[in-house]
């Protein structure tokens, strides 16, 4: 019982640190949102489309058996409002017939298109150009993974930028437009983030979501109110703090020439492979920026939007945090020599430890608390009452409070659920995902870190059921 109390108050530390991390980088966000929010109404986006500054963009789709969602997400990613960008689509070795889709949709025909970077990658099997789309081209490539998919795409490029963006996903039509904003105010920006949003349950019409909404499964419901404290209040905290640490492999826009510098995305096929591919990149983009004395920053802009599929079934949800957790594992052991390295300046103190410790390693103590807490509570003594009762104030309440309080910054900043239900199921989650959902979660991150520790290289099946369209 003593080692029980003893790992108790350990665990207490590690949520109060945890919470306050999550406390301070929302009340930051808070204040950034509200100054993003003011500077969309002064500076609104037509004028930057209009004034020629925006440099060309090439967007990159890996696609991997998404033949139920290919279609859709191309056409949404040919109806953006940018002036000088192109399409670069490419087929990772499809087994299903998302090629064939391609194709008969677009009306592809196989044409020439010289490399401008020489990364390592699998081979190349065709280039398909659309005739009547000219920004339309589509690589089809043998399998060798998302980031050897997105290393042909970095090679076949010849824009300034890029975008990574996973073939599922459906941009918001000025979506590229508030993405570049960063690199236009800062010519040292090497890479920026964009927030990604759940579309299950939404309306989605003409390849685009027309009316936003609650998805019917509630554990894809637990998701969107993730996704709100992770975007929302984590990395715009992080943002403010100039420590941006990941940018989700669904959405970033990246200066194409410091990526083929650092040696692009990690593989097999350039030494190192991860599921982590998104992460990776961009400590590495740190480390190599910071080792070559380059100045850089490294972005977030909490509008321009991705809508993706989320899992709706505990064995997708596991199978995908699972890799997460692995992936940032595999990231942050690999550049361990940034870890209060004062070379690395906030990423090597701030961001590195947060990641790795708290988060990375983090599961494992979150996980056996929660067990520790109801075994206690269940054979209750006078001498475990003060930690039952501090605990659940610092795990239960506070991260109720933390998670009301994301909700409360999407509702001032761009209330994208307007219906008065939605809001309130929203609120109703923030209380509920403390009473099995967390703990589940934790579970799963638990079991990421022993697929890490065993080396486990594998990425798991993600199913998609397609866009919802109304009928």
């Amino acid at each position: 019982m003593n080692l029980i109390l003893t790992f108790s108050y350990v665990a207490i530390g590690y949520f109060l640190l945890l919470n306050l991390v999550y406390f301070v980088t929302s009340l930051v966000a808070y204040k950034r949102l509200r100054q993003y929010a003011n500077r969309l109404d002064a500076y609104p986006d037509l004028p930057m489309i209009t004034s020629g500054l925006m440099p060309p963009i090439t967007i990159l789709a890996p696609a991997y058996n998404e033949e139920q969602t290919c279609v859709a997400s191309t056409r949404a990613l040919l109806a953006l409002e940018y002036p000088d960008y192109e399409v670069l689509l490419i087929n990772d070795g499809s087994k299903d017939a998302t090629l064939d889709r391609l194709k008969a949709a677009f009306k592809l025909e196989e044409a020439a298109r010289m490399p401008t970077a020489d990364i390592a990658t699998a081979n190349v099997r065709a280039i398909y150009r659309c005739s009547n789309i000219p920004n339309l081209w589509v690589i089809d490539k043998d399998n060798g993974g998302k980031a050897d998919a997105l290393n042909v795409g970095i090679n076949f490029s010849s824009s300034p930028l890029f975008c990574g963006v996973d073939a599922d996903s459906l941009l918001e039509r000025t979506a590229l437009t508030r993405i570049v904003r960063p690199y236009i105010e800062n010519t040292d920006t090497v890479a920026v983030g964009g927030i990604i949003r759940i579309v299950n349950g939404s309306h989605v019409k003409n390849s685009a979501v027309n009316e936003p909404g609650m998805p019917g499964s509630l554990l894809a419901k637990f998701q969107v109110l993730e996704y709100f404290r992770a975007f929302l209040a984590g990395r715009m905290g992080w943002e403010a703090f100039n420590a941006t640490f990941i940018i989700s492999g669904a959405f970033g826009l990246f200066h194409r020439q410091t990526v083929v510098d650092a040696g692009g995305y990690a593989s097999k096929h350039t030494g190192f492979e991860t599921v982590g591919e998104d992460i990776e990149l961009v400590v590495r983009l740190h480390r190599f920026c910071r080792d070559q004395k380059r100045p850089y920053r490294v972005s977030y802009v909490p509008d321009p939007v991705a809508w993706t599929e989320c899992p709706e079934t505990l064995s997708q949800l596991y199978r995908q945090r699972s890799r997460w957790q692995r992936g940032l594992l595999e990231a942050t052991t690999r550049h361990i020599g940034m870890l209060f390295n004062p070379r690395y300046g906030r990423i090597g103190f701030l961001a590195f430890p947060y990641y790795l410790i708290l988060e990375g390693l983090g599961p494992i103590v979150e996980f056996f608390a929660y067990v520790a807490f109801f075994y206690l509570l269940f054979n209750m003594s006078p001498e475990s009452l003060p930690f039952l009762v501090t605990f659940f104030l610092v795990s239960f309440v506070l991260g109720m409070a933390l998670s009301f309080f994301a909700v409360v910054l999407e509702e001032l900043s761009f209330k994208r659920y307007p219906r008065f239900g939605d809001l309130m199921q929203l609120f109703g989650l923030s209380i509920l995902e403390s009473f099995g959902y967390r703990q589940l979660n934790a579970w799963w991150r638990i079991r990421g870190v022993y697929s890490f520790l065993i080396g486990n290289k594998e990425w798991g099946k993600m199913e998609r059921k397609g866009f919802y369209r109304p009928k």
